[in-house]
């Protein structure tokens, strides 16, 4: 199973929505989970994990992890080639390396890192930004090429569809 997460605040509070697929290629979802959390931590620059981390964790607390699952976030597993982590770094460790978890990033990040992917989906000329610890960069880079969608960000209908119904219970 494939859980994709991404979080959005208001107020005091973020909403943390998690999309769970079979694979790939699917065209829609196969749950919806869903976790308000209190913002425990201001937005620092260099130190998004502190303020996104803990909302994942509390929604992973619904969710049963099996043995091939893996997590998608929105952001960075790995920033640099010097070992520093993102917040898909800091979940993977969190989890004791257990599970794979990728990260898809919008907007570039100014260091080289070598694990780094750039992905060109549809006629885009502008890249998502692809890292990963416990999976291959490269075997991650073609499934997530070959995701639903003809455009730069992968478009499920279904996924797409539920994140916004999930996000709309807590505006």
């Amino acid at each position: 199973m494939i859980y994709a997460f991404d979080t959005y605040y208001f107020d005091n509070y973020a909403n943390t929505v998690c999309i769970a697929f079979e694979d790939w290629v699917s065209d829609k979802e196969t749950g919806i989970y869903t976790a308000k959390t209190e913002i425990i931590s201001d937005y620092e620059s260099g130190a998004f994990y502190k303020r996104e981390l803990p909302c994942i964790i509390n929604l992973l607390k619904k969710i049963e992890l099996k043995e091939d699952d893996l997590i998608i976030i929105d952001g960075y597993v790995t920033l640099d080639n010097d070992g520093k982590i993102g917040l898909g770094g800091h979940l993977f460790d969190v989890l004791d390396h257990k599970f794979p978890v990728i990260g898809i990033a919008k907007n570039g990040f100014n260091s080289l890192d070598n694990m780094r992917r750039e992905v060109y989906r549809g006629d885009s000329r502008t890249p998502l930004f692809l890292t990963a610890r416990g999976a291959d960069v490269d075997e991650i880079k073609t499934k997530v090429e070959e995701m639903h969608g003809n455009f730069r960000i992968p478009s499920v209908k279904e996924i797409r569809s539920a994140f916004k119904k999930a996000i709309n219970r807590y505006i």
